[in-house]
């Protein structure tokens, strides 16, 4: 790692400071007030926008494409660089921050080239989110927990921010809705929990390579995953709704939600996806026609062992 890389302050998902210093101890609700105002007269205008890692969801890299107008692949090679996510073995991307300066490349001294389609972690600066039901977290009982009985919110205060001395006082709830971060949440919140899921588990298993590739594909390159769905054979080992397929052939959102329903069958089992009959007969078949080879194979070693053990009691007989 180059310095450069070293001084990055790390950030998660939703663009919430890990340093604890400068986060207050302190749980807000929806309804909890607080002083915060950015605007280019601020002294510090622009200076959140370098030296972090922001991490991209999905509905940013869609959104972001269609502002730019360019294909998800070129995006990515050009504004991006590749990173694990929350520490698991779930490939991502970041923006990747200019050379010259170690700052957005859609920032300029005047704000944000792209500021009504910027990323969901821009969004939630400086109100972070806390929500433990996307680990998949449960009561003593066994149910699992509701958002609402897990999440809170807190402030992420850091010393260059000038932003607080403003006077502009609003409840989180107003914040949130101006900064446009109940959209994003609710378009982020099944491929978060993915990925919060696989958190969970800790490094007793890995993805395959496969699995990894998918994930990646599917999460960031959604016109390559209709091409897998229509042009693969995904649709004749799976029973998907033609309403649902007139949805996906056309509309990006609704392709992306299905995605996430698609990780969540492939990666860990949720019951999603039927599988056609016809094709669990043939697995079915095959199985058996394995089990059957391996019971042959078996028989015949025995058999081999057997008869060569009678020729060598029979050579140890005769001498």
């Amino acid at each position: 790692m180059n310095k450069e890389n070293s001084n990055i302050k790390e950030k998660t998902l939703f663009g919430m400071d890990k340093n604890p210093s400068s986060i207050e101890p302190k749980k807000l609700t929806l309804d909890s007030r607080i002083k915060f105002r950015c605007h280019p007269g601020v002294k510090c205008f622009t200076a959140c926008c370098g030296g972090i890692k922001i991490i991209l969801t999905p509905y940013d890299i869609l959104q972001l494409t269609r502002r730019l107008g360019m294909p998800a692949h070129e995006f990515l090679h050009q504004y991006t660089t590749p990173v694990y996510l929350e520490k698991t073995d779930m490939p991502g991307v970041a923006i990747k921050l200019r050379e010259e300066d170690n700052k957005c490349p859609f920032v300029t001294p005047e704000g944000c080239t792209v500021y009504s389609d910027r990323p969901t972690a821009c969004r939630y600066y400086p109100v972070g989110m806390a929500d433990f039901h996307e680990g998949g977290s449960r009561d003593a009982s066994g149910k699992e927990n509701t958002p609402e009985e897990e999440k809170f919110f807190f402030l992420v205060k850091e010393d260059h921010c000038k932003g607080f001395e403003e006077d502009k006082e609003w409840t989180v709830r107003e914040w949130r809705a101006d900064q446009g971060v109940d959209v994003r949440d609710e378009m982020n919140k099944e491929w978060l929990r993915l990925v919060m899921r696989r958190k969970s588990f800790g490094h007793q298993a890995t993805l395959s390579e496969q699995a990894k590739r998918m994930f990646f594909m599917a999460s960031t390159d959604l016109n390559t995953f209709r091409r897998f769905i229509f042009e693969s054979s995904f649709l004749e080992t799976y029973e998907i709704e033609e309403e649902v397929l007139e949805k996906i052939k056309e509309d990006d959102v609704e392709l992306m939600l299905f995605s996430f329903k698609y990780l969540a069958a492939t990666l860990f089992g949720a019951q999603f996806l039927k599988i056609r009959d016809d094709k669990i007969k043939e697995k079915t078949a095959q199985m058996k026609k394995r089990q059957d080879e391996n019971v042959l194979r078996s028989v015949k070693e025995y058999e081999e062992l057997k008869t060569s053990m009678e020729k060598a009691k029979t050579k140890s007989d005769a001498e």
